[in-house]
């Protein structure tokens, strides 16, 4: 499963000022009268738990490490959140929410369009009338210009994490090799551990289509966490459609 050694190093890694962003794009797209909310692919809860001050929120994430993690950081804030562990794609256990996230181009770990267009089904079988779905992209530059060849290597006291980027199988595709050095003392060295990620974007009329054939309506598009309109430059895309 993807993100088992990645738990700690993406929880201790991650640009923190990022998560309030996220947390004020979605309180300046959802309406006042909307309670509910359903954070999938929450992973160490960060989001989850800043949007519990404006929502009754529930996390979800395929990864229980990052789910434990997420579990931590609730209860040292003391919020009451709950957190299952579920495939985006498979969200048949839960109720119906007035908005359902999904983050930090988690979307695009994906396989295909036929994987895309069962999370969006999933995402509308569950939402109230009215409900928004909001979600965010790798754009096609992010992927295509930056990714390829990109490299980030962490150094702490007693594990490194080295990190490489290539093109993948696919148009719009990339693979993350991850490697960790973790040092154990039993065998007075490092285990080496390594993960490779795949993900994939889309054009942007590809996803808006398969939201719309799922039976979303007002699909809008923006970019930098809906501060900016779409151009040929920027990385993240946002999506924004209602039930």
């Amino acid at each position: 499963m993807i993100y088992n050694s990645f738990a700690r190093v993406y929880s201790e890694l991650m640009d923190d000022s990022l998560y309030q962003r996220w947390a004020d794009y979605v309180k300046n797209h959802t309406p006042y009268s909307a309670k509910s909310l359903l954070d999938v692919a929450c992973g160490t809860g960060d989001l989850t738990i800043l949007l519990a001050d404006d929502f009754d929120v529930t996390g979800t994430d395929l990864s229980e490490e990052m789910l434990n993690i997420a579990t931590e950081k609730a209860a040292d804030a003391k919020v009451k959140i709950p957190f299952e562990q579920a495939n985006m794609m498979d969200l048949y256990t839960f109720d119906n929410f007035d908005v359902i996230t999904c983050f930090d181009d988690s979307i695009c770990y994906l396989g295909d369009e036929d994987e895309l267009y069962i999370a969006a089904k999933q995402a509308y079988d569950h939402l109230n009338p009215g409900g928004k779905y909001l979600f965010d992209a790798h754009s096609l530059f992010q992927m295509d210009h930056v990714f390829p060849g990109y490299m980030f290597n962490h150094k702490a006291e007693d594990s490194a994490f080295m990190w490489s980027s290539y093109p993948g199988e696919y148009e719009h595709s990339i693979e993350h090799e991850l490697t960790f050095f973790n040092y154990d003392d039993v065998i007075d060295g490092y285990l080496v551990n390594t993960e490779i990620h795949h993900e994939r974007t889309y054009p942007i009329e590809t996803f808006k289509q398969i939201l719309k054939d799922v039976g979303f309506k007002n699909t809008q598009v923006s970019a930098d966490f809906g501060e900016k309109p779409v151009s040929d430059k920027v990385t993240r895309w946002f999506f924004d459609s209602e039930k």
